[in-house]
């Protein structure tokens, strides 16, 4: 359920890069859902590896390099893909940091074990 959430607001952080980030070209509401399920599966498989090996850099960067990570696994995704372009490094940084930026704001309202919190005002008498 968790994933699938992820994959999601993925699309939605894609959707948004490619409206925003002027070298990201992205055609299709299909290629759009295939490139957020990819990215999800890249960014549970291969991103743990990339992190793992290029944990040096990122403690000498104070993090950083994670943003570098994520432009990478961006850029893979990309590159499966025909109606999925980026143009160079700083597109995909960019784009990278729009897709996290979304998919951080939408993972605050999922819970750990997957559940959805709805948070309710409630009218108080006074």
């Amino acid at each position: 359920m968790r994933f699938s959430f992820r994959v999601v607001f993925g699309a939605i952080g894609l959707w948004i890069a490619a409206a925003v980030v002027p070298g990201i070209h992205l055609e299709g509401a299909l290629t759009l859902a295939a490139a957020a399920l990819v990215l999800g599966v890249v960014n549970a498989v291969v991103k743990p590896i990339a992190i793992f090996l290029t944990f040096p850099i990122t403690l000498v960067t104070l993090g950083l390099f994670l943003m570098v990570i994520n432009a990478g696994m961006l850029a893979l995704v990309a590159s499966l893909f025909r109606d999925f372009q980026i143009d160079g490094f700083w597109s995909a940084l960019f784009g990278a940091l729009i897709v996290s930026l979304v998919s951080w704001i939408a993972s605050l309202g999922v819970s750990p074990d997957g559940r959805v919190d709805v948070i309710r005002v409630e009218d108080r008498p006074r």
